[in-house]
């Protein structure tokens, strides 16, 4: 059964937010030894891509790194906590074959009795075309608890009702609304875009060319991913640990909505931009899609009046 706690206000000037230029594995140990415990570990490690942060490596080599940390992630996770593993697609160099990441993780995380809760799609619209497959548009969040009690904080993440004026057409509710009034469950997919052109807003973009958010980090994801899991896996005063947490979206989400957080980094260029977006939230400053932003739609008003009258509708 989920735990519904209440969350209450915080100050901001009480919550601790940490970045550390460390190397994860060996500081986990640290973590460890000192006992500390988080609510929420939200994080989106390495895919083995060669990407400028990572090496390549066998993926058999590669999720028996993996694998390390997620033993000492387990151990750090509160018996009520919950971890949010962000992962795509691993392409073999030699191959070209696809190797989902979530279907191994799956397997690594049952062997500490983890329960999946969801496996949410992460869909976004645009971004580089293949030409001898179908383009990948999506990602996949692995959502496991610690155990059958959690947090799920559902009325913080809600979205817009599509009919928020249905009623009940018979029985002793008719008449009455029968959608509830703070809107529906997002479901398990996450529609998503690629670019936040000029002014025109999105659901939520994914964090590429002229998104507002748009740093050095060549895999950033949004503010507005992380805060979504944050709100309802954590409430108020929790503490985060995000493990890979590059230029800092997971911190930043974190102290936005109250909690306390570490974010763990190798890179020094990473970190020093993490605290530069982190000292920019603090001072009002940074430039932010905030969550729940409407999705904007774009039209092509010639092609639409050259349509037939019967496309028109």
């Amino acid at each position: 059964m989920a735990n519904r706690r209440t969350s209450t206000r915080q100050d901001k000037a009480a919550i601790s937010a940490e970045i550390i230029n460390t190397d994860t594995n060996k500081y986990l140990d640290i973590l460890i030894q000192k006992g500390n415990k988080f609510q929420l570990i939200l994080t989106s490690p390495p895919y083995n891509m060669g990407k400028e942060y990572e090496s390549v490596e066998p993926i058999n080599s590669y999720l028996q790194e993996i694998e390390k940390v997620i033993d000492k992630l387990v151990a750090l996770l509160d018996d009520d906590g919950s971890i949010c593993w962000q992962v795509g697609n691993y392409i073999d160099q030699k191959t070209k074959e696809i190797v989902p990441l979530d279907i191994f993780y799956y397997s690594i995380f049952k062997k500490h009795n983890l329960f999946l809760r969801n496996r949410i799609i992460w869909h976004f619209e645009h971004g580089l075309h293949s030409r001898n497959r179908f383009s990948g548009r999506y990602e996949t969040i692995l959502w496991f608890s610690k155990s059958d009690k959690y947090t799920f904080n559902l009325d913080n993440v809600r979205v817009p009702s599509k009919y928020p004026g249905k009623t009940y057409y018979k029985g002793d509710k008719k008449g009455e609304y029968s959608g509830n009034p703070l809107g529906k469950n997002p479901a398990d997919v996450w529609k998503i875009v690629k670019q936040d052109w000029d002014n025109e807003v999105w659901e939520i973009p994914n964090v590429k060319a002229n998104h507002k958010e748009k740093t050095y980090h060549p895999c950033q994801y949004p503010i507005e991913l992380a805060e979504r899991c944050i709100l309802a896996l954590s409430n108020i005063g929790d503490t985060v640990l995000d493990p890979y947490v590059g230029v800092g979206s997971t911190v930043i989400a974190a102290f936005k909505n109250g909690r306390n957080s570490v974010g763990l980094e190798k890179d020094k260029q990473y970190v020093k931009i993490a605290k530069e977006r982190l000292k920019s939230l603090q001072k009002g400053e940074l430039k932010i899609r905030e969550i729940g932003t409407p999705i904007f739609v774009p039209t092509n008003k010639l092609a639409v009046a050259k349509k037939p009258a019967h496309f028109l509708y």
